[in-house]
C-alpha cells in the first residue's frame, strides 16, 4: 500500500520539524579549496609578421555572452498526481542500510505510473521521512520525474555512524548512484538537487564522474569547509557548527516507520544505539572536543580536504547551477565552485542578498527579471535530463544582487570582468579609535590605535546573524542591519562622503599592520556603508588569527598587482610566532561581496580583535590572546590598507 507525504507526519515530529524549517538547509563539514591564482597577466608576445602578399589574419571576434534572463520557464504537468512508496532500505557494500523515500508520478486514481523516468536525487542528513517535503522539490514528479531522497549513513533513519562527507560518504554516494541507475522506475539519468548539505552531496555525486549524473542544482553549497565555515581565519566557528551538529544529531534520534515497512520491528532501536555510539565515539563529540582543545585538525589536514567538494571540482562534468548568498555561511566558497566548474562544464552562478536560510529557498524571487528558483530548477533539469530546449544553457553566467542598488545585475564572469583593484589606506587618530579616516594616500605621519582584545565582540552584528544561518537576525533584526554597535569596540576608519557612487565586486583583502601585548590575537575587518544619518550598513567581513596569517603568494589572487584574496596554508609549518609588542602584518581575507555605496555615503572599514560567533580561538590560542591589547599601525613603514575590487557604474546597467 502506498503512503503519501501528507498522511505520514506523526505528532512526534512537530517540534523537530519546526527546527528543521528554521535550519532546513544547514549543511557543514569540511575541506580545503584552492584559491585561483590570478596575478597580473604577462605581456603578450608580438604577433608574427605575415608573409608578403598575404592578408593579416582577422582578429578573433569576442564571444557573445547572454546577459539577459528570459521569461520564467513553465510547462504543464505530465501527470495528475504523485505517490510516495513505503520507506525503502538500501543495503551498502558493508551491510549498512540507508533509508530512502521514493516518490513517483501517479495517475488520476493515485496509483504509481508504470514506467522509467529521469530521477532527481537528494542525499540528506536531515531525516528524509520528516523533512522530505521541505527539502525536496517533489513538484518535479508531476513533470515526469522520479524522486529519491536518501538519509546518509548515520543520519535520519539510516544505520551506521555519521561521518559528515568523509570517504565513506563518498563511497556511499557512488554506490547510491549505481543503485538508482538500475531501479525499475529509473531510465538511468540522474539530476542532483538540494540546498546546503544536499547541495554538497550533489556536488560529491557529480565528482564520482559517473556519466549517469547529468545535471546538478546546488543551492548554498560549501566549497571549502575549513576556510568557508569550520575554521574561518583559523578560528573555531562557534555559531553555525553547534547548531548544525545539534540539528543532524537530533533528527537522527527520531524513529520512523522504516523498520515496520521492511519487516524489521527492532530497526529503530538498533539504529538509535548506533547513532548514539557514533555521536560519542566516532564523530560529533570527538571532533568538536578536538577543535576546542586544539588537536591536529585545527590545521587544514586531510581530514578536512577529503570532505571538501572544491578538491574534486575538476572531476565534475555535469552542468551545474550554483546558488549562493551575500550573507550565507558559504559566501566565500560559492563563487569559487563556479570558477572551478566554468571552464569544463556549463556552470551558472546566482547570488542573492541572503543568509543561509533565505538562500535555501531563493527568498524574494522572482525579482528584476530573475525567475524564482523552482522555475530555474525545472528548466535546468528539463534541458539536461529530458533534452527539452528550455534555454537554460543560455542563462547569464553570473547574476548577483548588489546591496545599495538593491537589485540583481548580470555579468559574463566572476569577479566582474571590468573589475579593477583600488587600495584604501587607514589613518588612525591618537586616542580616538572611532575617528580614523580613509584615503587613497599612504600615511605621511605615524599614528597608532589600540583596543582591548575581548573575545566577545560581534554578538550584535550582521556577522552574528550570518554565522547562525540567519537565526540571530530573526531574533534581533536591529543588530543584523547595522554595524554601529559592534564598531564601539573596534578601530573605526571612515572616508569623506563619496562624490560619486562606488561599486564593489569580488573578494577583499585587509593588509593590516598590528602588534599585541599578548602572544596571539585575532584581527577582524568589517566593510560597511555609512548613510547620512550615521547608520553603518554592513557589507561583508573577515577574521584572521595573527599566528595563522602566513600568505602563499603562488595560490593567492591578485588584481592590478594588488592582493585581493590571500591563501593561508593553515598548516603547523606555516604557523607564525607572535611576539608581544612586535609588529606583524596580517593579510585578512574578507569574503566577497557585491555592493554599491551611493554618492554622499561614506565607506567605513573597522578593525577589531573579535567576531563572535563567527570565530573563537581554540582554547590554547584563546589563552595566549587573553588580557591583551591590539594596536593597529598607520605609518609610512607600516601602512595598514585594504584592497577592494571596484567596477564602473555603467557596467551595472541592465542589459538591452
Amino acid at each position: 500500500m502506498f503512503l503519501s507525504h501528507a498522511h505520514r507526519m506523526p505528532a512526534l515530529a512537530a517540534g523537530t520539524l519546526a527546527l528543521s524549517l528554521m535550519l532546513s538547509a544547514c549543511g557543514g563539514g569540511s575541506g580545503s579549496s584552492p584559491v585561483v591564482n590570478n596575478p597580473a597577466p604577462p605581456a603578450s608576445p608580438e604577433p608574427p609578421t605575415p608573409n608578403v602578399g598575404e592578408p593579416a589574419p582577422e582578429p578573433e571576434a569576442p564571444k557573445t555572452v547572454n546577459l539577459t534572463w528570459p521569461e520564467a520557464y513553465q510547462r504543464d504537468a505530465d501527470y495528475p498526481g504523485t505517490v510516495t512508496l513505503p520507506q525503502q532500505l538500501i543495503t551498502m557494500r558493508d551491510g549498512i542500510r540507508l533509508a530512502a523515500s521514493i516518490t513517483l508520478p501517479a495517475d488520476e486514481n493515485g496509483n504509481a505510473v508504470d514506467g522509467q523516468f529521469p530521477v532527481i536525487a537528494t542525499f540528506t542528513g536531515y531525516n528524509q521521512f520528516y523533512s522530505g517535503m521541505i527539502l525536496s522539490d517533489t513538484t518535479l514528479v508531476e513533470k515526469g520525474y522520479a524522486y529519491i531522497t536518501v538519509d546518509m549513513r548515520g543520519t535520519g533513519a539510516s544505520e551506521g555512524s555519521w561521518q559528515a562527507f568523509s570517504q565513506i560518504d563518498h563511497d556511499d554516494i557512488a554506490e547510491l548512484v549505481d543503485y538508482i541507475k538500475t531501479q525499475p522506475w529509473s531510465n538511468g539519468t540522474i539530476g542532483m538537487n538540494g540546498a546546503s548539505y544536499m547541495g554538497i552531496t550533489g556536488l560529491l555525486a557529480g565528482a564520482t564522474a559517473d556519466p549517469a549524473v547529468k545535471a546538478i542544482f546546488a543551492v548554498v553549497p560549501m566549497g571549502d569547509a575549513y576556510r568557508d565555515v569550520v575554521f574561518g581565519g583559523g578560528q573555531v566557528n562557534a555559531g553555525f557548527i553547534p547548531l548544525w551538529v545539534t540539528l543532524v544529531t537530533g533528527l537522527s534520534l527520531i524513529p520512523t516507520p522504516v523498520g515496520f515497512d521492511n519487516s524489521d520491528p527492532g530497526y529503530s532501536l538498533t539504529t538509535l544505539l548506533q547513532h548514539l555510539q557514533g555521536t560519542l565515539t566516532d564523530f560529533q563529540v570527538p571532533v568538536v572536543a578536538g577543535a576546542l582543545i586544539g588537536d591536529e585538525n585545527v590545521y587544514d589536514t586531510e581530514f578536512w580536504r577529503i570532505r571538501s567538494p572544491i578538491e574534486k571540482i575538476d572531476q565534475i562534468s555535469a552542468p551545474t547551477f550554483v546558488v549562493g548568498g551575500l550573507h550565507d555561511i558559504f559566501q566565500r566558497g560559492e563563487p569559487l565552485i563556479y570558477e572551478g566548474l566554468k571552464d569544463h562544464t556549463d556552470a551558472k552562478l546566482l547570488i542573492g542578498p541572503w543568509t543561509h536560510i533565505e538562500g535555501s529557498f531563493g527568498s524574494g524571487l522572482p525579482a528584476d527579471g530573475v525567475p524564482d528558483l523552482a522555475s530555474i530548477r525545472l528548466a535546468w533539469f528539463d534541458h539536461y535530463l529530458k533534452g527539452i530546449d528550455t534555454g537554460a544553457e543560455a542563462y547569464p553566467p553570473v547574476t548577483q544582487f548588489y546591496k545599495g542598488e538593491e537589485r540583481y545585475v548580470t555579468a559574463a564572469d566572476w569577479p566582474h570582468p571590468q573589475a579593477h583593484a583600488e587600495t584604501f589606506y587607514l589613518h588612525g587618530k591618537p586616542l580616538l579609535p572611532q575617528l580614523g579616516t580613509i584615503t587613497h594616500q599612504a600615511p605621511a605621519a605615524s599614528y597608532q590605535t589600540s583596543l582591548l582584545q575581548t573575545p566577545l565582540n560581534g554578538l550584535c552584528s550582521a556577522s552574528a546573524s550570518q554565522w547562525t544561518a540567519g537565526v540571530l537576525g530573526m531574533i534581533t533584526p536591529p543588530c543584523a542591519e547595522q554595524d554601529n554597535v559592534v564598531n564601539l569596540l573596534e578601530a573605526v576608519y571612515t572616508s569623506e562622503p563619496l562624490s560619486e557612487p562606488m561599486a564593489i565586486n569580488g573578494p577583499i583583502t585587509g593588509q593590516i599592520w598590528a602588534s599585541t601585548t599578548a602572544f596571539d590575537t585575532n584581527v577582524t575587518l568589517r566593510i560597511s556603508a555609512v548613510d547620512e544619518y550615521g547608520i553603518a550598513r554592513p557589507l561583508t567581513q573577515g577574521i584572521q588569527m595573527a599566528s595563522m596569517s602566513a600568505n602563499d603568494p603562488q595560490r593567492a589572487r591578485y588584481m592590478d598587482d594588488q592582493l585581493i584574496q590571500p591563501w593561508h596554508p593553515y598548516s603547523a609549518e606555516s604557523k607564525r610566532t607572535i611576539t608581544p609588542f612586535e609588529p606583524f602584518q596580517a593579510d585578512v581575507e574578507v569574503f566577497p561581496t557585491s555592493a554599491v555605496i551611493a554618492a554622499g555615503e561614506r565607506l567605513r572599514i573597522s578593525v577589531g580583535a573579535s567576531d563572535l560567533p563567527h570565530g573563537i580561538s581554540p582554547i590554547p590560542d584563546l589563552l595566549a590572546s587573553l588580557l591583551g591589547a591590539l594596536t593597529v599601525y598607520s605609518t609610512p613603514a607600516m601602512p595598514s590598507r585594504v584592497n577592494i575590487p571596484l567596477v564602473p557604474l555603467d557596467a551595472l546597467q541592465p542589459a538591452d
